[in-house]
């Protein structure tokens, strides 16, 4: 209990320190280059993608050949055409749209 005490304090303070920086961005005329790392950080931080994973345990993830075996002309998997996996609907052959 006392762990997720420490990582929500963290959280917090990680964010109340993003948000100081904003704002001293916003309204300050004097903020510099701390106040700018600290929100670019921040920021960039937000792009990670922290919840992946591994390929192997997602749920629905594809095989690592079924791309490749598709574009090749391969088998398309169960039930399918062999060519590239389409239903055959669509456009006629000399027909319209």
């Amino acid at each position: 209990m006392a762990g997720r005490t420490v990582r929500v304090g963290a959280v917090l303070g990680a964010g109340a320190l993003w948000w100081w920086a904003v704002l001293r961005l916003a309204v300050a005329p004097d903020a510099g280059v701390l106040e700018a790392a600290v929100t670019t950080g921040g920021w960039g931080l937000s792009l990670l993608p922290v919840h992946c994973v591994p390929k192997g345990e997602a749920a629905g993830a594809l095989g690592a050949g079924r791309w490749r075996a598709a574009w090749s002309g391969g088998a398309s998997g169960p039930g399918g055409s062999g060519r590239s996996g389409c239903s055959g609907g669509g456009v006629e052959p000399g027909g319209g749209i």
